[in-house]
């Protein structure tokens, strides 16, 4: 077995303490015992029950760690005590044939990095565990807690000689790890800078050579070392030209590494990256004439644009630019994208309304906006009193008559309808068999629907009791403003009247009056009409609401 050979290389097997707190005596009685894998550690019985022995167990398992602290902490030489459990402490589902599997083979099990002390504790309170064990199965295992990590021991490799390169093998240049004073220590992405970094920090640091004399390279150090570096999981290569293609990759990779380490994230910063390395792979893949380098120049360019994407909706502006002002970063309902689904079904509204009544507009929306993936979506009878009021009933019945509706009961069962048992409707054009007018996602439909939900029912619009048609008006003004908040693009000097004028069903001389209504609930901080455009500003409390054009 891999395990008995490394053993008899020197290796020990890595220490384990375990825990456990399990019943003692009658079920009913609720007291405990505690035990202890060390065979020098006695039993212990804690009739008061579990909370007073879960205190006990940690108490434990803190007089076990000061001692191994005291001793030396972990041992660099230890063997993983996890790969020799056949790594079942993170692969629970390959244990026996009790359950159908068959255990993993030593070549199958991945252990690597070096020896880490680990703590861990079950969700039921009633097993702890310390090992010795390697760094990427402590990082698998769910739950575990590194507190410490081994040196790494000094090995003295056999002088065997590289087949494929001609050089002894003392020469030749770990994959993964980088060489100090003749030991090989683990080297992970997120935790070192790259192995080129490493080496000028190092040249920098030794004394300058006498005139005249000899250099000779410091033992066991790989001449490449000082020549390459990692970015994307890919080593660059030592003789890669040109030669600032080179250092571009060499620190680009270096600027990823110091970016994962960050406290904050910079989604700008980290798009300027995504671009650069864009540019650099292309020209890698143009020089080597690989494929998979302008495929990775391609999934570089997307991350950099969906970076730029999450800023705007989070900041209300593109990267780098000052549009959301000074102030406080808004955190908008709705991204980019779905903004412009919530106004695809706006614009759906008008056109498909069975009835030119402000009310019927309103609920042919809501509705719309719940069945608009599959035809059919759910309903209450609070839904419909909160968008229709008193009207509810009335403009149900229109629907249903037109044909623009299908309910599987009376309108009346609907409307007496609770949230544990919501009606299901059905919208017979948006049916999958229909030609579909939109194309929104699972997420999508949600966000809108919520979207749609708080705007109609705002806390200051049903206080004011205002109309359909405001209500309406109000939806349209959020759905159609700029990361400050202006109703319109700019280029467009505000929203045209004609629109705005179709989804309310209002007269276009009307419109003014309901956002006077809009200002004085506090929807909107200024509203006015000038060459058949509505402009004005939403208030503050209103842009989260605000669908970005």
């Amino acid at each position: 077995m891999a395990v008995q050979a490394d053993t008899q290389q020197g290796r020990v097997a890595g220490r384990v303490w375990t825990v456990r707190l399990a019943p003692y005596g009658s079920p009913s009685a609720g007291a405990v015992r505690l035990s202890c894998s060390r065979p020098a550690c006695a039993e212990q019985r804690f009739p008061s029950g579990a909370a007073a022995g879960r205190k006990a167990a940690i108490g434990h398992i803190n007089e076990h760690l000061a001692h191994i602290r005291a001793s030396g902490g972990p041992r660099g030489e230890a063997w993983c005590a996890c790969r020799a459990a056949d790594c079942t402490w993170h692969t629970p589902d390959v244990l026996d044939g009790r359950r159908g599997g068959a255990r993993p083979t030593a070549g199958a099990v991945r252990c690597g990095g070096p020896v880490v002390l680990t703590v861990y504790a079950d969700r039921a309170g009633r097993l702890w565990r310390v090992a010795e064990m390697c760094a990427r199965c402590a990082a698998a295992t769910p739950g575990c807690r590194v507190l410490d990590t081994a040196a790494p021991p000094a090995r003295t490799a056999p002088a065997r000689t590289d087949q494929a390169e001609g050089k002894p093998a003392a020469e030749r240049e770990p994959a993964d790890s980088t060489v100090r004073n003749g030991a090989v220590a683990a080297v992970f992405s997120d935790r070192n800078s790259s192995p080129a970094a490493a080496a000028s920090s190092s040249a920098a640091a030794e004394p300058a050579p006498v005139p005249g004399a000899r250099t000779a390279s410091p033992a066991g150090t790989s001449r490449r070392a000082k020549r390459w570096g990692k970015i994307a999981q890919r080593t660059v290569p030592h003789d890669l030209e040109p030669d600032v293609l080179r250092m571009e990759l060499i620190e680009l990779g270096d600027a990823f590494r110091a970016y994962q380490q960050r406290a904050e994230p910079d989604l700008v910063l980290l798009a300027e990256l995504h671009m650069r390395k864009a540019r650099a792979f292309r020209l890698w893949a143009d020089v080597s004439g690989d494929g998979s380098l302008s495929h990775e120049a391609h999934r570089a360019e997307k991350a950099a644009q969906t970076t730029r994407e999450m800023h705007e909706n989070r900041g209300g502006g593109p990267a780098g630019d000052t549009a959301g002002g000074d102030g406080p970063v808004v955190e908008r309902l709705l991204t980019r994208g779905q903004a412009a689904h919530a106004r695809t079904l706006l614009d759906y509204v008008p056109a498909h309304a069975p009835h030119p009544e402000a009310t019927v507009h309103l609920a042919v929306l809501m509705l719309t906006v719940r069945a608009a993936r599959a035809g059919t979506g759910n309903i209450t009878g609070q839904d419909l009193t909160g968008w229709l009021q008193g009207d509810a009933e009335q403009v149900l019945q229109q629907l249903v008559d037109s044909g623009w509706l299908h309910l599987p009961g009376t309108i009346t069962e609907v409307l007496a309808s609770r949230p544990e048992d919501p009606t299901a409707i059905t919208v017979p054009s948006l049916l999958p068999e229909q030609p579909r007018p939109f194309t929104l996602g699972k997420t999508a439909r949600s966000r809108v629907s919520g979207w749609a939900q708080k705007a109609v029912g705002d806390r200051k619009i049903r206080k004011k009791k205002l109309s359909a048609a405001t209500r309406l008006l109000a939806l349209y003004t959020a759905a159609h403003t700029r990361p400050d908040g202006r109703l319109g693009r700019a280029e467009d000097g505000g929203l045209h009247l004609g629109q705005a004028a179709a989804f309310t069903a209002l007269p276009p001389d009307q419109v003014a009056e309901h956002a006077e209504l809009l200002v004085a609930a506090d929807w909107l901080t200024e509203a006015d009409i000038a060459g058949e455009r509505l402009r004005g500003q939403l208030a503050e409390r209103v842009l989260p609401l605000g669908g970005l054009l």
